[in-house]
């Protein structure tokens, strides 16, 4: 026995040093399997008020788009401006040959001193008849006819004055003059070219009005019940029903930017089409740098309500399939869980979350493919700077 013992003494620094090597083994591994978690950059749920669009898709045109006409046939004679330029109101624009409604203008010119020089022989007539009638010198029926025959006369010298007026106006015409400061578009007749009867160019040009442009687009019946129910139309403006504040109406151009000037409504149609079911809004906007131009197509957005305190992910951080969404959560613990949440609209290149997130969590924002639920990992605190500056 005490050889045994003896052997067991010779033997327990050999079974301490064991030990000692094992326990530090452990500690060691365990060690490298938290050295070894993936540094995962991680983002703050954010609270702010969200407001919410409708979105529609619209065409520009001009407060006033005006078509330039030949009201009289002929040729035209002269073109007096610069195609796609400014004009002014009263500005000539074209000039068609005059000669055949000049010659007009003086056959009714004679017209009307024929007719005077009538006028002037009846009205003599009737002075010589009239006291000769009174002394019954002449019959009645005599001064009867004097003063028809002066009556007659100044209806004829009505009637070509007024054929003269008429004729002269027929020649304003070949002067055609700008109705309104605008933009004047390309000619559509060249000179020389006889214009003012089918198929020969009647509208010759259009000049539009631009400070201000005019958007329609429609809503559908659906679209329209909608709106009604979150927002008045009333007196041709849209307000919001709880505020009664007027709602504002933005602009996206077919660039995808957000325009600088806020719009209003300033027309709603009184019914809805049957044939297309659908109603017909417009909306007008300020242009003071000429951007827009008629004929351009936009998206017209509508600020429906306010979300306030809304809990807002970005869209990156959250997975989608089959129309689940999923957020990557790192627990306290820092281990990964994924939350299945719902989504009730987007803003900018974020999610609205309406359920699955109390608004505390810490979401992973990049890597969402490399990791699994409960993996630990080094959450990294970063900022999410939205890449969006457009409305929606």
């Amino acid at each position: 026995m005490k050889i045994k013992h003896l052997r067991l003494l010779k033997l327990f620094p050999a079974i301490v040093v064991i030990f000692v090597i094992m326990v530090t083994g452990c500690g060691e591994k365990k060690q490298q399997q938290v050295q070894a978690a993936p540094k995962i950059p991680v983002v703050n749920v954010e609270h702010m008020d969200v407001p919410v669009y409708q979105e529609f898709v619209g065409q520009i045109s001009g407060f006033q788009d005006i078509s330039i006409r030949a009201r009289v046939e002929g040729f035209l004679e002269g073109i007096h401006f610069k195609e796609g330029g400014p004009v002014k109101s009263g500005q000539l624009l074209y000039t068609i040959d005059p000669q055949q409604l000049q010659a007009k203008v003086a056959a009714q010119m004679s017209n009307v001193a024929e007719a005077t020089t009538m006028l002037a022989k009846a009205q003599s007539d009737l002075n010589r008849i009239r006291p000769l009638a009174e002394n019954n010198a002449v019959s009645k029926s005599d001064l009867d006819a004097a003063v028809a025959q002066f009556e007659a006369a100044q209806a004829s010298l009505e009637a070509a004055k007024a054929n003269l007026e008429s004729a002269q106006i027929e020649l304003s015409y070949t002067k055609i003059k700008s109705p309104i400061n605008g933009i004047i578009g390309k000619t559509q007749a060249k000179v020389g070219d006889f214009v003012g009867r089918a198929p020969n160019p009647i509208v010759l040009n259009a000049v539009s009005n631009i400070e201000t442009v005019l958007v329609e687009f429609f809503l559908s019946e659906r679209e329209y019940l909608i709106i009604v129910k979150q927002i008045l139309l009333k007196d041709g403006k849209i307000t919001k029903q709880e505020s009664g504040e007027q709602a504002a109406i933005k602009m996206i151009l077919a660039d995808g930017s957000t325009y600088s000037e806020t719009g209003h409504i300033n027309f709603v149609d009184r019914e809805v089409n049957p044939s297309t079911g659908s109603l017909l809004v417009q909306a007008s906007f300020p242009n003071p740098d000429k951007l827009l131009r008629p004929g351009q197509f936009a998206r017209v957005v509508v600020e429906m309500e306010v979300i306030k305190d809304a809990l807002i992910v970005p869209k990156k951080a959250i997975s989608e399939v089959q129309g689940q969404f999923n957020a990557y959560v790192v627990n306290d613990s820092s281990r990964v869980v994924i939350k299945p949440i719902k989504v009730r609209t987007s803003y900018k290149d974020y999610f609205v979350v309406s359920e699955g997130l109390n608004g505390n969590e810490k979401i992973v924002i990049d890597g969402i493919q490399k990791i699994k639920s409960g993996m630990t990992v080094k959450p990294e605190m970063t900022t999410y700077k939205s890449k969006q500056t457009n409305i929606k």
